[in-house]
């Protein structure tokens, strides 16, 4: 049975109050933007976002008011500094208080990887010197064949990972490649996972490239046909980042009044993706979209 949804009906079946949601969990690659803008305008609130370097996405949920915890190692827009709306919330309260549970970006990989593999943490040297190995969800433990000092990273079990991949079938298997970050691991972790894509594509494509297969259909709820459902941040093979939009998203939200006016018109002011896509034009696409393809050589399957 299909599992393909669009993108509204897969946001009002799998989307609750009060949920853990990793999302953004390719660095700065394949954020789906599209689906959190959707979770903003259907008022989804007292959201756990759960992710690395989510670039601007968890600052635009903060600043909606949808979000009362983070785990995460960084909020904010890379070509510029920290997000603005995580600077008031975490500062100043505004427009709610936020809960932050702070990580480096290879703890919160650890973490994801703990869950998805069922164990209740995975051991690392790293953080060892940092002031955050004295949180709670981080504990000192010694190692049982050499007594090492090491630290455990506590794992954490998303209720729904949202990711945006290259290419899908039907029922969820999905191509992906580029800069993945860990975004296996947040869907291999989660209770379920919304997937959205460039191409829905033939089983059998899927069946002829398997070592591409990332994301095993059998962990996919639904799954969404959203060509550029990243924008702005770049897709390999199909779209670069939009840097642009970064710096002037940016400026416009360094006040909260600025961002109000940023969400009514790109969020609020659309009905959908393929609505604010057409509202920044289709030359701005058209200047991302990678005019010379680079293929991977081919290789061979058979025995």
């Amino acid at each position: 049975m299909s599992k393909v949804q669009n993108l509204e009906a897969a946001i009002a079946t799998h989307v609750r109050d009060g949920m853990s949601i990793a999302m953004g969990c390719g660095l700065e690659s394949l954020i789906p933007f599209a689906a959190s803008h959707e979770i903003i305008r259907q008022g989804r609130k007292d959201l756990i976002l759960i992710g690395p370097i989510s670039d601007i996405q968890f600052d635009q949920l903060i600043g909606a008011g949808s979000v009362r915890k983070i785990q995460a190692s960084w909020v904010g827009n890379v070509a510029a500094g920290l997000g603005h709306n995580f600077r008031r919330a975490a500062e100043h309260g505004q427009p709610l208080p936020l809960e932050i549970e702070e990580h480096s970006n290879f703890t919160i990989g650890l973490a994801l990887q703990a869950a998805a593999m069922g164990l209740p943490f995975l051991p690392t040297r790293s953080i060892k010197g940092s002031d955050i190995a004295n949180e709670p969800y981080f504990a000192r433990v010694h190692c049982p064949f050499t007594g090492e000092e090491l630290i455990a990273v506590r794992a954490i079990r998303p209720d729904l990972a949202i990711v945006h991949v290259q290419k899908a079938d039907d029922q969820g298997n999905a191509h992906l490649w580029g800069n993945c970050g860990v975004i296996r691991e947040a869907a291999m972790a989660a209770g379920k996972v919304i997937l959205t894509c460039e191409e829905l594509i033939d089983h059998q494509v899927i069946l002829s490239d398997p070592n591409r297969t990332l994301i095993p259909g059998f962990t996919v709820s639904s799954v969404v046909h959203e060509p550029n459902g990243s924008y702005p941040s770049p897709v390999q093979g199909y779209a670069r980042r939009d840097d642009d939009f970064y710096f002037e998203y940016h400026s416009a939200t360094r006040s909260a009044e600025g961002f109000k006016r940023w969400l009514e018109k790109y969020v609020f002011g659309v009905k959908n993706h393929r609505e604010f896509l057409d509202l920044l034009g289709e030359d701005r696409r058209d200047r991302l979209t990678p005019q010379v393809p680079q293929f991977a050589p081919a290789v061979s399957f058979n025995y």
